[in-house]
């Protein structure tokens, strides 16, 4: 007997999850460090086509694409054609839900969570939600009270999803920053390095005044390490032996761990990165953000000590300037910006995503089992009584 449910539990077939992420870094990062924690499930992936992840998923998993559109601010002309699209979606996924027998969905929000919501839903199917910002999108908002769990990287977010069965799990991050990475750049040790980063596309405004602030700080000694983005008609303006410029550097791992100061956007997946790392920031949030949501998860930082913020319509070369050379000079001041920072990491996302997945998707996989054990079990008669 002991033989058979062994022989059992090593056939058990895979639970059979369809991830729903797409267009950014940060939906797509943490979908995919999540699906890596989640190697002991077949995984296939929902996305749209002509996006970041049919470059960065269709190698990993299969990819499956449907045609799904942004929901407009105010009602329009556009509107009906949208959820009309969004109907169509539904039923798309809804159909690759039943064939793929997949046991639930999770997704990172965004447009394309919409459709896998609702087509999950409909068909009995668990969804769990991460929402990483600290003020959820609208998506987010609209639809979490649908979802089995959302996962939400700031506590601060619970307020704003009442409906919502949330639980905070952080904001998972890849796998290499969660070890130490060499850092293949000819930086002397025993310099300071500011790192300045844009996020995915860069930010033009920020280069202008990083570009007008890195004289004095080349002359107080230190290094400065620019992610310019593609859009920057003026990266290669500025040449100094202690200025290294890219559009973008593939191990970001080994630059954090090795910044004294990062100038940074405040999506969240930078700020993840941050904390993780332990770096003092300067955030300046992207102003044109939905629902100016890069200023909340900035506060957030601001509030516990790890950051210092500006509004990028206020911040001159000047005030930037002095920030970071008063930085510089006060190493202690920095170093408790740095513990304030690492305090805010949740080093084991990935795993509590992971985790919250498997249980919900184990718990509907039992229950649609038992439900078949007990409709296809023989009908026990009643013994006839003895006259």
């Amino acid at each position: 007997m002991e033989l058979v449910k062994e022989t059992n539990t090593l056939t058990k077939a895979p639970l059979r999850l369809l991830v729903a992420a797409s267009g950014t870094g940060g939906h797509l990062f943490p979908a995919i460090a999540t699906a890596a924690e989640l190697a002991d499930c077949h995984i296939e992936w929902l996305g749209v086509p002509d996006r970041m992840e049919t470059q960065l998923v269709s190698s990993l998993y299969p990819l499956h694409t449907i045609a799904v559109e942004g929901f407009q601010q105010r009602f329009g002309l556009g509107t009906a054609r949208i959820l009309g699209g969004l109907l169509g979606s539904i039923l798309k996924v809804r159909k690759l839900l039943k064939e793929g027998n997949f046991q639930g969905v999770f997704t990172t929000g965004g447009y394309i969570a919409a459709p896998a919501i609702l087509a999950a839903r409909s068909l009995g199917l668990p969804v769990i939600l991460h929402e990483s910002n600290a003020i959820p999108g609208k998506v987010t908002r609209w639809f979490s009270p649908f979802c089995t769990a959302v996962a939400i990287g700031f506590a601060a977010a619970a307020k704003h999803l009442p409906r919502a069965k949330t639980v905070v799990a952080g904001t998972p991050v890849r796998s290499q920053f969660l070890t130490p990475q060499p850092l293949k750049l000819p930086i002397p040790d025993s310099v300071p390095v500011i790192l300045v980063m844009g996020g995915s596309q860069g930010a033009v405004a920020v280069n202008q005044l990083v570009r007008e602030c890195a004289p004095a700080w080349f002359e107080a000694g230190a290094w400065v390490v620019h992610l310019t983005g593609n859009n920057d008609p003026d990266a290669e303006s500025l040449k100094h032996e202690q200025y290294l410029s890219m559009p973008f550097y593939d191990n970001m791992a080994s630059l954090l761990q090795r910044a004294n100061i990062a100038i940074s956007r405040s999506g969240a997946s930078a700020l993840t990165e941050l904390a993780v790392t332990g770096v003092p920031s300067i955030l300046i949030p992207f102003p044109y953000a939905a629902d100016d949501h890069q200023r909340f998860n900035a506060e957030v930082f601001a509030a516990s000590g790890a950051a210092a913020v500006f509004r990028q319509s206020e911040l001159t070369a000047e005030v930037l300037q002095s920030k970071v050379l008063y930085l510089l000079k006060d190493s202690e001041y920095l170093a408790k910006m740095s513990q304030a920072a690492a305090h805010l990491a949740v080093t084991d996302s990935t795993e509590r995503l992971a985790n919250l997945v498997r249980e919900l998707l184990s718990k509907k996989d039992k229950s649609k089992k038992d439900k078949t054990a007990v409709e296809t079990a023989p009908t026990k008669t009643k013994p006839a009584s003895a006259d």
